[in-house]
């Protein structure tokens, strides 16, 4: 006992000297002219845990400035008064709007590093986030064995507390389910736990404590000593559900709502080959006939093909969700259904009747492929070769006339129609591996030609955005939805050829390429493996897409909202899960492909200013300050009743407005409501200061160091 009260007398010692080199007198109310200087950056304090590199890449995805410390690493700076504060212009600058540590205190006892990061917060009310700490005293909480729970939290549906939906996690319904992907593997631990005897500690989310009647704090605020610190007590990786959720309150929590860098949750369906008819998959053969590796002339080909019942369950589907989907089509399919049906579609004439309800891509005229010319004489296919052994390449005519015709068939049927989009059949004339290293040469002008801006690609195969003569490429996610399925039964007996071993039946793929895809333990029942396995699989997949900030479109085909209809489940899957986690504040955002596209390109620019040491930006009292390179836009979190300049900032989203801001590379003013808390605290040390005993160990189970494996080939 004598030696902590050295510890802490000695803290309280060094707290107070750092307070003082680091510019401001404790105690001291500060009016707007000698406000600090608050730079719009975060400090995150590594140890190499999951918890602070997910914090790390929730900052990296919505484009927020921070800088890393990795206590691993020798010859790391130095976290000192130096380090943390300095003064700009005569007024004393705040390096660091937030810190984050991989506990309540990673360094050792009586730590001058530790003192420094309290002086610091003290001074000028920063937050702290402590990314994944053991319940004790020293953060608020009582320890465990006092009526507490230590261990597996896989499968605990947590709630958001009062004071969470009032605070950090408004957008939030309520609950926060923790992922449990496998019975073998554990992959949440978490320390559940009340608040100490007199501690100012609020919890925003908490979970039922096994064996009492009591709950638990998972993540809370504990207020101490002039400090604020963001107490959470589970484990986590950046991937699984329970962060992805919270991880908007934490960054929020700890920047006051004020941050460079942006998050909404996305969902956008392409639904490829719209007119034209998709081959059906042979249960008997185990492929597809029509294409190249099923025996040529076995099996009946019976293409599946939408119909006018189809499109009025689509627009049907569509008005319910409040939602829209990107129709990318083939005129060449109407042709020849009227070529065969003396003049009669039924199908296209009931998609032009509703043309207005759905967005509209062009995917060429025929389907062709664009790329090299297919040798399908083997299997897989090669690209055939001139004499003197160059590849043969499809034309430059022949690829900007798919383009062409196909857009002009769409105008004349009146198609609502952005010309600068397009998808090509299968994404050809990109790269495809192996049999095709390079992008066709004659792809780039032929997009010149028809002034395509926005080129679809596969996320599989390429996951960057990247240029392609006058095109950007919108990288898609394919669906596990097959596109030779219409009915439920067929996706499963494909799905069974494909995961399966040989020795159950399978292909054997799974088997070939074990880095890449996992065998099922046994082939799914095709009545009800659907229903039960594929699409809850499915849904986790794409949602945890729309949980990631990540704005790039999924893609299905036209056959997947025919017969079967096999579509719909996944996707109200979807939108049934995200409605049930979230507020109506922090609605599902569904853009067409071209602003998708601007959104990813406006990131990439973003990132390389950022990285490059080129965005400055800072908060001064009520007003915010950045300065970017001319061209490159700004992207902000605010408060509501943000303005900048004459006229209101951003758009409503999750509370807040958020959005970008054009650059001319001069400084951007943006004023923040009278009613956003300051930045500048008065701070007593005469009372106890922060302990300085380094946390303990905690407990990281295997399933929280590394993504668990949704399905068998992710």
């Amino acid at each position: 006992m004598q030696r902590t009260r050295r510890t802490i007398r000695r803290t309280v010692l060094i707290v107070g000297a750092l307070i003082a080199s680091l510019g401001l007198p404790a105690g001291t109310a500060h009016a707007e002219d000698t406000a600090p200087r608050i730079d719009l950056r975060v400090l995150v304090v590594s140890d190499g845990g999951p918890s602070t590199d997910a914090i790390a890449a929730e900052l990296d995805a919505a484009g927020t400035p921070y800088t890393e410390v990795d206590l691993q690493q020798s010859g790391r700076s130095v976290i000192d008064a130096g380090f943390l504060a300095d003064t700009v212009d005569g007024r004393p600058r705040a390096k660091f709007q937030a810190v984050v540590l991989p506990n309540d205190n990673p360094f050792p006892a009586g730590s001058a590093e530790m003192a420094a990061l309290a002086a610091y917060e003290q001074t000028y009310a920063i937050p702290q986030v402590d990314a994944y700490t053991y319940a004790r005293p020293e953060a608020g909480l009582q320890y465990p064995v006092s009526g507490g729970y230590s261990g597996s939290v896989d499968g605990v549906r947590a709630q958001v507390t009062a004071a969470g939906k009032a605070g950090p996690f408004g957008y939030l319904d309520g609950t926060v389910p923790f992922e449990d992907n496998s019975p073998t593997v554990g992959e949440s631990y978490a320390y559940l736990s009340t608040p100490a005897a007199g501690a100012d500690f609020t919890p925003y989310v908490d979970a039922p404590i096994p064996g009492q009647s009591t709950r638990g704090s998972l993540v809370g605020e504990y207020r101490h000593d002039g400090r604020r610190e963001l107490v959470v007590t589970f484990v986590y990786n950046q991937y699984q559900q329970q962060f992805r959720l919270l991880a908007r309150g934490i960054v929020e929590w700890m920047t006051g709502g004020v941050h460079l860098g942006a998050s909404r949750n996305y969902f956008a369906v392409h639904v490829d080959d719209v007119f034209a008819a998709d081959d059906r998959w042979d249960t008997q053969l185990n492929c597809t006939p029509g294409d190249i590796d099923c025996p040529q002339g076995e099996g009946v080909t019976n293409p599946i093909r939408m119909t006018p019942a189809d499109v009025d369950q689509a627009a049907a589907w569509e008005s319910s969700r409040n939602f829209t989907l990107d129709l990318a089509f083939n005129g060449a399919g109407s042709v020849d259904q009227r070529t065969d049906n003396n003049g009669v579609d039924l199908l296209a004439d009931k998609l032009i009747a509703d043309r207005d309800k759905f967005r509209w891509i062009n995917h060429t005229y025929t389907h062709a492929f664009l790329g090299c010319e297919q040798d399908t004489t083997v299997v897989p296919w090669k690209c055939a070769t001139n004499a003197d052994g160059s590849t043969k390449w499809v034309s430059r005519n022949a690829i900007s006339d798919e383009i062409a015709t196909n857009r002009a068939w769409g105008q004349a049927a009146g198609l609502p129609l952005d010309t600068s989009e397009l998808i090509t059949g299968e994404h050809s004339g990109l790269k495809v591996l192996p049999q095709q290293p390079d992008d066709n040469p004659n792809l780039a002008p032929a997009l010149t030609d028809n002034g395509v801006a926005w080129l679809g690609s596969d996320n599989s195969r390429e996951p960057d955005q990247r240029q392609v003569g006058p095109a950007t490429t919108v990288p898609r996610y394919p669906m596990n939805v097959f596109y030779n399925a219409g009915r439920a039964a067929e996706q499963v007996d494909e799905y069974n050829w494909i995961y399966t071993s040989r020795a159950q039946g399978g292909s054997g793929i799974c088997e070939d390429h074990p880095d890449t895809s996992t065998c099922l333990p046994a082939p799914l029942d095709t009545s009800t493996g659907y229903a039960d396995y594929i699409v809850p699989l499915e849904t986790r997949i794409d949602l945890g897409h729309v949980l990631s900030n990540d704005p790039k479109p999924h893609f299905i085909h036209q056959s997947n909202l025919a017969e079967d209809r096999i579509a719909y489940p996944v996707l109200d899957g979807v939108l049934d899960g995200y409605d049930a986690l979230f507020a109506d504040n922090t609605p599902v955002v569904n853009l067409r492909m071209k602003d998708i596209g601007t959104e990813l390109q406006r990131r990439a620019a973003w990132k390389t200013a950022v990285s490059a040491g080129q965005v400055t930006a800072y908060r001064i009292g009520d007003t915010v300050t950045v300065q970017a390179p001319g061209g490159v836009a700004v992207t902000a979190t605010m408060p509501t009743g943000t303005t900048d300049g004459s006229t209101g900032f951003g758009s409503a989203y999750a509370g807040e407005v958020s959005g970008w801001t054009a650059s001319t590379g001069a400084p951007l003013a943006f004023a923040l409501p009278s009613t956003t808390p300051s930045l500048c605290a008065t701070v007593d040390v005469s009372r106890k200061a922060a302990a300085t005993r380094t946390a303990p160990r905690t407990r990281v189970p295997a399933g929280a160091t590394r993504q668990v494996p949704y399905t068998p080939d992710n």
